[in-house]
């Protein structure tokens, strides 16, 4: 569980680090489905399996192959997985959500995101509810780190305080999904890396600026996130990313209301992107 010390400093830098998030004995069933996943990932040359909303599940790098494998991202584990169902749904990790936005606290949707040596796929620095905007922003994204997690495997890196700021995510019209480059060098002079072991757990505010950079080292780097609301925090358009566990109660009891936060919120379309990846790729037609 999370101490007071935590919770203050969640609520005024945007994010906390805790140990303990998954028992030992989840991660290594966590570990083993993706191991599992990664090997059937051999055989395939484009992004496969379906969503309940028609998009791929399983996203690969451009360059992935059967010697090489790039499964860089699975969409919504916990709808073919017992094991990241229990983690998601009854690990401590929801618990420590609980504490921050609770007690009621729903699922909204979940992914991995993958970094395999080898791998160039990074990510710009952007606010996850200008993909997913909701009616109030007690939103918690949940990282829990699959392996460990430093400079040298493309750690995540956030700007403490920015859950404070609003930026937009569309260039020249066009919903890009990530903040505009002039801003990225002040970012990253900003920023906080954020390390550590595996069953760590990284829990950030849904407006916290984030970015990462490429796996430069022998090891994986391997992450499995969640975005979790309170249950009176209200979706204002479909999931991105649709599962049939979505707006699940984790904790607690659901809401017969909507609880309304004045903001101004800029709306993202509903991509027919297969990933987020995908999005930002378009912006540069590279890696993002």
């Amino acid at each position: 569980m999370l101490t007071n010390d935590q919770i203050a400093q969640f609520h005024e830098q945007g994010f906390v680090v805790a140990k303990g998030g998954a028992t030992p004995a989840q991660m290594a069933a966590l570990r083993e489905q993706l191991d599992r996943w990664t090997a059937e990932s051999r055989e395939q040359s484009a992004n496969y399996g379906e969503t309940i909303d028609g998009k791929k599940r399983f996203d690969l790098e451009p360059g992935h192959s059967a010697e090489t494998p790039k499964l860089r991202r699975v969409a919504n584990p916990p709808d073919i997985s017992e094991a990241y169902a229990e983690v998601l749904f009854d690990a401590a990790l929801v618990d420590m959500v609980a504490q921050l936005i609770g007690p009621d606290v729903k699922y909204h949707h979940s992914k991995l995101n993958n970094k395999y040596p080898g791998m160039e796929t990074k990510v710009d620095w952007h606010q996850d509810h200008a993909f997913d905007p909701h009616s109030n922003d007690d939103v918690v994204v949940s990282l829990l780190m699959l392996d460990a997690m430093n400079e040298e495997n493309g750690c995540l890196m956030i700007v403490p305080g920015s859950h404070r700021e609003r930026h937009s995510h569309y260039q020249n019209g066009r919903f890009v999904g990530a903040t505009a480059p002039e801003h990225d060098a002040d970012f990253a002079r900003r920023a906080t890396r954020i390390t550590g072991e595996p069953g760590d757990v990284c829990l950030m505010h849904t407006w916290c600026l984030h970015a990462s950079g490429a796996n430069r080292s022998g090891e994986p780097r391997r992450l499995l996130i969640c975005d979790y609301t309170a249950a009176d925090a209200v979706p204002l358009q479909a999931p991105q990313v649709r599962s049939p566990h979505t707006g699940r109660i984790v904790r607690g009891q659901p809401s017969r209301i909507a609880r309304l936060k004045p903001d101004i919120i800029e709306m993202p379309p509903v991509y027919d992107d297969d990933s987020f990846f995908s999005v930002q790729e378009t912006k540069t037609g590279t890696g993002g």
